[in-house]
């Protein structure tokens, strides 16, 4: 996040520098006519020089700090701003399947009804923690597979291999759930016959590598300029910015990511 001192401040810096020049130099004039030949001459200007120099870098250390400050703030406001529009991208989707799905099968529906209720909890009031255990976040990605087996009326090949050592690592909620509803909304959704979404999640040595792929069909390719993938890429870059690496490809009618989190 590229961050700028305001002009105002720039004028104050500015013309706080250009006093103190003046001032020094007129005490020096002065000094040196009426006290020049004293042995102590030097010895003020010396303990002058360090004031100045001590009551300018004190001054300089608040500013910095100010800015430091102002510029954290801003980065939480947008991450806060961020988060808020994980929820609803995902919801909005489950929602408008729950409508279609009320009058074909009614106690389908109120199943999915609940476990949607369930995810929504946990996306309103872990969503908005710093960190959440891995574990909860990958409970919350189950229930999301779970939820979608129950509404299709087709068979999909899902596979979720989870392997983790007995650390339960820290991370940021809701990372993973943009990758994985990608998978299903581009992939499952528009296919007939033969979807699968394969996803490894791997956590090992202060490290998380989620890794997922899924087919889809290549008449309905289309590319997408939605928040979801923007979302992610300024969230890890606000949180992780030097411990990610999100990496895509597509190939045939393939498409696969991986996300690699270190330094947990």
């Amino acid at each position: 996040m590229n961050f700028k001192i305001p002009d105002r401040k720039k004028k104050m810096i500015k013309r706080l520098y250009k006093i103190a020049l003046v001032l020094i130099g007129l005490i020096v004039v002065i000094f040196n006519d009426t006290f020049g030949k004293l042995d102590g001459f030097v010895e003020f200007i010396a303990l002058y020089f360090i004031i100045i120099f001590i009551t300018i870098a004190r001054w300089l250390f608040k500013q910095i700090k100010f800015i430091i400050r102002l510029k954290n703030e801003k980065s939480k406001t947008e991450l806060m701003h961020l988060k808020s529009q994980v929820n609803p991208h995902f919801f909005f989707n489950m929602l408008n399947n729950l409508y279609g799905l009320v009058d074909k099968d009614s106690k389908k529906a109120q199943e999915l009804i609940l476990k949607l209720s369930d995810m929504m909890r946990y996306s309103i009031y872990d969503g908005e923690k710093d960190t959440v255990l891995l574990s909860e976040e990958i409970t919350y990605l189950e229930n999301y597979i779970e939820l979608h087996k129950m509404r299709y009326h087709k068979v999909i090949d899902v596979q979720f291999n989870i392997e983790t050592n007995d650390n339960d690592y820290e991370i940021m909620p809701l990372l993973f759930i943009i990758l994985l509803e990608n998978a299903f909304k581009h992939g499952v959704e528009n296919l007939r016959e033969n979807a699968y979404v394969h996803i490894n999640l791997v956590a090992h040595n202060n490290e998380v590598i989620f890794e997922i792929e899924n087919n889809f069909d290549v008449t309905e390719d289309k590319e997408e300029s939605g928040i979801g993938l923007k979302n992610l890429k300024r969230r890890l870059e606000l949180v992780y910015p030097k411990n990610h690496m999100l990496t895509k490809s597509k190939t045939d009618n393939i498409y696969s990511a991986k996300l690699n989190i270190n330094g947990l």
